[in-house]
Formats: structure tokens, sequence, C-alpha cells
């Protein structure tokens, strides 16, 4: 299925590994090319050779968006190598899985400059670039967080709540442009970080990780953990014509597992 996507240009924070590596390859397969950023150079490196792969161009450029000049480096390197930015995807995070007496100050900042700052300072870098072109697609990979309680992942609730509000607020203003923004919560997806929250878990729970990994999976009614491909796949959605005219919109991809009403 052709997604209109032919010749655009990607930019994915912590594209290297985990869900951002999906969405990364599966912007690639519909013929983006794909500027990656992460603190790992030999991840970032072996994901950019898999995008290249699919005959179009990636730079892997190494960036810890948890510092603002980063980010400015990151955008100023991917625009000039490209000559264009047309979609940004936010997903670099990092968090530790821990119950709120052992979440410090220090944990708090960290989790806010790493997601939500470094989402509200790589949109504001990659906006002008957009508006230029009268044309943009900004995707925040957010949580399942961001509407439930989760006690060994209270940062994260906070966080991601702010990220979904961040998207809302900014969608008003960029859509004159021809600029949208939306937001997917994941729900459990099959990370390396999803293994240490269950890791925790079985640790607090005195069971083993196949245990919490099966009363995980029967929690969701699909019946199975969502892969980092499901996110990618909705990515795809927003950043093609078949949604032109969402914006401001916060999805869940879960499985079914959230049991909330969202209006």
């Amino acid at each position: 299925m052709d997604l209109g996507l032919q010749d655009r240009v990607a930019l994915v924070t912590g594209g290297g590994r985990g869900i951002g590596k999906a969405i990364s390859l599966a912007l690639a397969e519909h013929g983006v090319s794909v500027a990656l950023c992460g603190r790992t150079p030999e991840t970032l490196e072996a994901t950019a050779d898999e995008i290249c792969a699919h005959g179009v161009e990636a730079w892997p450029i190494q960036a810890d968006v948890g510092e603002p000049e980063n980010i400015q480096r990151f955008v100023a390197a991917a625009a000039q190598a490209a000559g264009r930015i047309d979609i940004l995807v936010n997903n670099a995070v990092s968090s530790l899985s821990a119950p709120f007496d052992e979440q410090t100050d220090e944990h708090w900042r960290h989790h806010i400059d790493v997601k939500l700052m470094a989402y509200i300072r790589s949109a504001r870098e990659v906006v002008p670039h957009m508006k230029e072109r009268g044309w943009g697609r900004i995707v925040n990979i957010g949580g399942m967080t961001a509407r439930i309680a989760a006690p060994l992942r209270v940062t994260n609730g906070v966080v991601n709540a702010g990220v979904a509000n961040f998207t809302k607020q900014l969608a008003g203003h960029v859509a004159p442009d021809n600029i949208t923004i939306n937001c997917i919560h994941p729900g459990m997806t099959a990370t390396d970080r999803m293994l240490g929250n269950f890791e925790r878990r079985a640790k607090d729970a005195g069971v083993t990780m196949e245990e919490i990994s099966a009363e995980t999976v029967a929690q969701i009614p699909m019946g199975r953990l969502i892969e980092p491909q499901d996110i990618a796949s909705a990515v795809l959605f927003f950043c093609s014509p078949l949604a032109d005219i969402v914006t401001g919109q916060s999805i869940a991809v879960d499985g079914g597992s959230g049991e909330s009403v969202n209006y």
C-alpha cells in the first residue's frame, strides 16, 4: 500500500533500538530517509545500515536529548544533511522502574528532561523547517501510564500526561501551517525497558519474570504483548495522507488493556 511518504525525511529520537528502531525501519520501508539519534553509536550505526538496505538514506547522530544543545545539534545536522525536515517522531525515554519512595528529585528531573522537555525542545526546533515547506507531521510517543496509576512507573505517568497535553496544546498552534501533531500511548510493549519493569515486579513479589509476563498478558484482551511494530504502524498512519485532517489526538495501542473511557 502506497502511503504517500516517498522521499520524505524523518527525525526519530531514540531511533536505534526498541520502538524507535521499529519506527525508523517502518518509515524506511515506505521510502522515508531517516535521521536518528541516541546515546550508543554502535546501535545507531547498525540500525542505519538496516535503514539504508531499503534504498533510502540514514544519518545516525549520537546525541543525548536530555541536553538542550544536543537537540539543536541533532536537528541542525539532520537539516543540513537532508536539506529538509518533514516528520519528527519524539520517542526517546529513560526512566527508573521504582515506587514513589525511591524516586529522587534527580530521577524526576532526568525523566522530565529526557522525555517531556526533549519533546518540547525538538518540536520547537523542527517546526520552523515544517512551516517553511507548508507541511509537517509530529508524532509523540507517550505511554498508557498517562491514563492509569502504575506503582512502579510514577514518573512515567506524570511525564506521559504532560506529553499528551503538550500534543493538544501545540496542535492548534501549528494547524494553519498544515502541520499535524498526535500522540500514541503504547501499552505493555516488548522492549528492554519493559523487561526491566518485569524484573523489578518479580523481585518485589517474590515470583519469576515468567509469572509476571503471564500475568501481564492475561490482562490484555488481545492476548499478547504489544510489539514495537504495532507502534510503528500507528506512526505510519499519522504521517500518511490517511490522517491529513487528524491532529491533537492521543490514541492507545494497548491491545484493549486500558479500561478508562476517554471522550
